[in-house]
C-alpha cells in the first residue's frame, strides 16, 4: 500500500515538475533545468518507462544523461539559469514591493545559485543543440 502511494506521488511530482519545466523554457519566472532534473529523479524512482522517455527527449535528454553520469551541466545552461533566476527574482521583488518577501526571494536565489555553482560544469561542443 505505501509503495503504491509513493509510486503515485513520485509519478505525479515528476509530471508536474516536467510541465513546469517546459513552461519555464518560455517564461523567465520558472527555472527549466532544475525542474526537469527533478522530474528525471522522480521518474527514475517510479517508472523506468517514463524515465527512458524523458532521457530520449532531444532537448532534455542530453542534459539529464550528463547530469546523471556525473558530467554536470553545460556552462552556458548554468549561466543562463542563474541569469534568468536573478532577473525573475528581481522582477518579482519589484512587483511585490515587500521587504520580507524580497529577502526571502534573495535567500532562495542565493541558495539556488550556490547549488548550481557547485554542480560540475563542462563546455559543450559546437554540434550541441540549443534549448
Amino acid at each position: 500500500m505505501i509503495t503504491r502511494i509513493k509510486h503515485g506521488l513520485l509519478i505525479t511530482a515528476g509530471i508536474l515538475s516536467l510541465l513546469l519545466g517546459v513552461i519555464g523554457a518560455f517564461l523567465p519566472l520558472l527555472p527549466t533545468v532544475p525542474l526537469v532534473l527533478l522530474s528525471a529523479f522522480c521518474f527514475a524512482r517510479s517508472s523506468e518507462r517514463l524515465h527512458a522517455w524523458l532521457i530520449s527527449n532531444r532537448y532534455f535528454g542530453p542534459i539529464i544523461e550528463n547530469f546523471e553520469s556525473g558530467r554536470g551541466i553545460p556552462r552556458r545552461i548554468k549561466l543562463r539559469a542563474v541569469a534568468m533566476l536573478w532577473f525573475s527574482l528581481g522582477f518579482s521583488c519589484w512587483l511585490v514591493d515587500r521587504e520580507i518577501l524580497c529577502v526571502m526571494l534573495g535567500v532562495i536565489g542565493l541558495s539556488v545559485t550556490v547549488y548550481l555553482y557547485r554542480l560540475p560544469t563542462y563546455e559543450e561542443s559546437e554540434e550541441s543543440e540549443d534549448l
